[in-house]
C-alpha cells in the first residue's frame, strides 16, 4: 500500500520500469545551454531535443521525477494547491507507444498499484477543431479500460492541447482528475471546474504536429507521449489530505513554523495563507540555492531574492521576528535529503545564503524608512500617492499593509490611494506573468539550426580556454539562443584583448580544420573513464551521450550538434566580463563565411 511520497516515487518508478522504460535524474532546475527559460518548468523540458527526433542514450522508454519551479504562479500561492517548486513524475515514449497503450498503463497503475478507486475518476479529451479532429483514439482507449463514457468529456483547445510554445511540438493530451468527494458547485459540476470538488491529477500529452511561427501545425516525424503527474498533488490524495501543505513533505515545514510562532495552522484564514507563503517559498529558494543560484536583481537570481523577501515578509505578519529562515529550510532539507542527498551536502552554504539575504533585506527595509520619511515631509491633504506606495514596495519591499500601518502611526489621518497602488502592481504582475511564459516557450522549442551550431561552438570555446588558461578552469553554465552563446567558467581575473584574440583563434583553427563531430552511446562510468567532461557528475543516467571533436574534445552531453566543424563558420567573441566573483562569462557568435 502505498501511504507517502517516498513510496509514491519508488512504486511509479519501478511499475515503469517493468514496462521497460529506463530512468533518468532529475535535472539541475537551471536549465543548461538555454537562455530563453528561468527554470525547468515541466518534466519534459530537459528531453526536448529527444522529442524532436534524436536518439536517448537509454532507448525509447523513459521515466523519472523532475523538479520544477514556476515563476508565474508565485503571486497565487497562498491556496491549499498552488506551489512555486513541486515534482512531478513522467513516464516519455520516443517514438515508442502512443495513445492506448499510455492510457492503459496510467490507469493500470492508479487503479491497480495505488488502488484508486475507479468511480473517483473522470477525463478529459480533445474535442477537435477546424484544424484538428475530435480525439476518437484516446476516448476509445478509456473505454477499452473500463471507464464509463459519462466520465469522459470532450473540452477544446484551452482545456485539452498542450504546446510548448509560440512554435514547437505539441498536440492533443487527455487530463486525469480525481472526485474529492466534496460538494460540488452545481448539478452540472464536471472536471476541470474549479470549485474544489475535482483534482488534476495526471496529464498525457500525445506531440503530434510541430506548430510553425505561421500558425500551421506540421505532423512530427515521431509520435510523442509526454505525462506529468504532480507529486504533492497525489500524495494528498493518497494520504486523504485536502491541502497539499498537511502532506508529509510540507507539514514539517507548518509544524516548524507554528512553534515558531505559538500559532495554530488553520485558526484563521489570514494565519493558514501566510504560512503557506513562509513554507512555499523557503523550500523553493533552498532547491534554487542549491543549485547554484544566489539572490541578484535579474533573472534566476531576482526570483531566488523575490521568493526569499516575501517569504520574510509573511514571517513578520506571523510576529516572527530575527533571522529565521535557516531554522525552515533545514526542514526542507530533512524532508528530502533521502531523495537529494546533494541538499545535506550543501547546507552550510545554503544556510550561508538565506542569512546574508535576510541581512541585506533588513538593510533595505531600513533605507525604505529612512526613504518614507522623506516622502512624508511631501505629503498633501493627507493622502500618499499610490505611486509613491508602489515605489516603496517595488524598491525596499514594503507590502501595502505596512505602508498603512507607518502612515497611520503618524497620523491616523493619512489614507494611501489603495486603488492606484493596486493598479500598479496589477500592472507589473502582468507584465510578471507574461515575462515568465514568454520565457518558458522561448526554452522549449528553440532547437533551430543556428542554435545547434552554437551549441557545438560552446565545447570548441570549453577546450580552448582549458588549453589557454589551464586545466583548472571549469565551465559553470552557458545559454544558447540563436543569436549568440553566453559561457560561464571558473578564472579569478579579466582577460585581455590579447587573450581573446588568442583564444578566438585557438576556435577558428579547429572550425577551419573541418573536423567530424561523432557520437557514441555508452556507460557512464565508461564515458568517464575515456576521460570525458563530465559537468554534473550526480546527475547522468546509467547511459550517456558521448560527444567527441578530433583527439581534442571529448564531453558527456545531451546535444544536438553538427556533423562536421565546417558547419560552423566565423567564430567572434563579442565581449567578456564577471559574471559573479571568481566567475567570468564570455558571450560569442557565430558568422556566415
Amino acid at each position: 500500500m502505498v501511504s507517502n511520497s517516498f513510496e509514491l516515487r519508488l512504486s511509479y518508478l519501478k511499475f515503469f520500469n517493468q514496462k521497460d522504460h529506463k530512468t533518468i535524474p532529475s535535472a539541475p532546475l537551471v536549465p543548461e545551454d538555454d537562455s530563453s527559460t528561468l527554470f525547468i518548468s515541466a518534466g519534459m523540458h530537459p528531453l526536448v531535443p529527444f522529442l524532436m527526433g534524436l536518439g536517448h542514450p537509454l532507448g525509447k522508454r523513459l521515466v523519472g521525477f523532475q523538479k520544477c519551479l514556476r515563476t508565474e504562479d508565485i503571486e497565487a500561492v497562498g491556496s491549499s494547491y498552488r506551489h512555486t517548486f513541486f515534482e512531478m513524475l513522467g513516464n516519455w515514449s520516443l517514438g515508442d507507444y502512443y495513445k492506448k497503450d499510455s492510457i492503459a498503463y496510467s490507469w493500470e497503475f492508479l487503479t491497480k498499484v495505488l488502488n484508486i478507486d475507479t468511480s473517483k475518476i473522470f477525463v478529459t479529451i480533445f474535442k477537435g477543431d477546424n484544424k484538428v479532429p475530435f480525439d476518437q483514439e484516446s476516448k476509445d482507449a478509456w473505454l477499452s479500460v473500463g471507464l464509463n463514457e459519462k466520465k469522459i468529456i470532450p473540452l477544446g483547445r484551452e482545456d485539452n492541447w498542450w504546446q510548448a510554445g509560440i512554435t514547437g511540438p505539441g498536440g492533443p493530451d487527455t487530463e486525469i482528475y480525481y472526485d474529492t468527494g466534496i460538494n460540488p458547485c452545481s448539478k452540472k459540476c464536471l472536471p476541470p471546474c474549479k470549485c474544489g470538488k475535482y483534482f488534476e491529477i495526471w496529464n498525457n500529452v500525445f506531440m503530434e504536429y510541430n506548430q510553425q511561427k505561421d500558425g500551421r501545425l506540421v505532423p512530427l516525424k515521431q509520435k510523442n507521449v509526454d505525462t506529468g503527474m504532480g507529486l504533492e498533488r497525489m500524495t494528498a490524495i493518497l494520504q486523504g489530505k485536502n491541502d497539499n501543505f498537511l502532506i508529509d513533505l510540507l507539514s514539517p515545514l507548518i509544524s516548524q513554523i507554528e512553534k515558531m510562532t505559538g500559532l495554530e495552522y488553520g485558526s484563521s484564514e489570514e494565519v493558514t495563507k501566510q504560512m503557506r507563503i513562509v513554507a512555499d517559498h523557503i523550500r523553493a529558494a533552498t532547491f534554487v540555492i542549491n543549485d547554484g543560484v544566489e539572490p541578484g536583481n535579474v533573472k534566476q537570481g531576482y526570483v531566488l531574492r523575490r521568493l526569499i523577501r516575501r517569504a520574510v515578509r509573511q514571517a513578520r505578519k506571523l510576529k516572527i521576528n530575527g533571522y529565521f529562515t535557516k531554522q525552515i529550510s533545514d526542514q526542507v532539507i530533512n524532508v528530502y535529503k533521502d531523495i537529494y542527498p546533494e541538499l545535506e551536502v550543501n547546507s552550510k552554504q545554503i544556510f550561508n545564503v538565506f542569512e546574508n539575504e535576510e541581512k541585506k533585506f533588513a538593510s533595505s527595509l531600513q533605507k525604505g524608512l529612512s526613504h518614507f520619511e522623506k516622502e512624508y515631509e511631501k505629503i498633501k491633504d493627507n493622502k500618499i500617492p499610490g505611486n509613491v506606495a508602489f515605489d516603496l514596495y517595488q524598491t525596499y519591499g514594503f507590502p501595502l499593509e505596512m505602508i498603512v500601518e507607518e502612515a497611520e502611526s503618524k497620523n491616523p489621518q493619512i489614507k494611501v490611494n489603495t486603488s492606484e497602488f493596486n493598479k500598479l502592481l496589477q500592472e507589473h504582475q502582468d507584465k510578471s506573468r507574461k515575462s515568465a511564459k514568454g520565457l518558458f516557450k522561448g526554452g522549449l522549442s528553440d532547437q533551430s539550426e543556428d542554435t545547434v551550431k552554437l551549441h557545438t561552438a560552446t565545447h570548441l570555446l570549453h577546450w580552448a580556454l582549458r588549453e589557454y588558461l589551464g586545466f583548472q578552469v571549469k565551465q559553470t553554465g552557458s545559454a544558447i539562443t540563436p543569436e549568440k552563446l553566453r559561457f560561464d567558467f571558473t578564472w579569478d581575473k579579466k582577460l585581455t584583448k590579447e587573450d581573446l584574440e588568442k583564444i578566438q583563434s585557438m576556435v577558428q583553427s579547429k572550425i577551419d580544420q573541418e573536423l567530424e563531430v561523432k557520437m557514441e552511446i555508452m556507460p557512464f562510468k565508461k564515458a568517464v573513464e575515456k576521460g570525458a567532461t563530465a559537468l554534473f557528475k550526480d546527475r547522468y543516467p546509467e547511459k550517456v551521450s558521448v560527444y567527441s571533436i578530433g583527439d581534442f574534445s571529448t564531453e558527456i552531453c545531451r546535444g544536438p550538434h553538427v556533423k562536421n566543424l565546417s558547419e560552423l563558420g566565423k567564430f567572434k567573441i563579442a565581449k567578456e566580463q564577471s559574471s559573479s566573483s571568481g566567475v567570468r562569462r564570455i558571450y560569442a557568435t557565430l558568422e556566415k563565411i
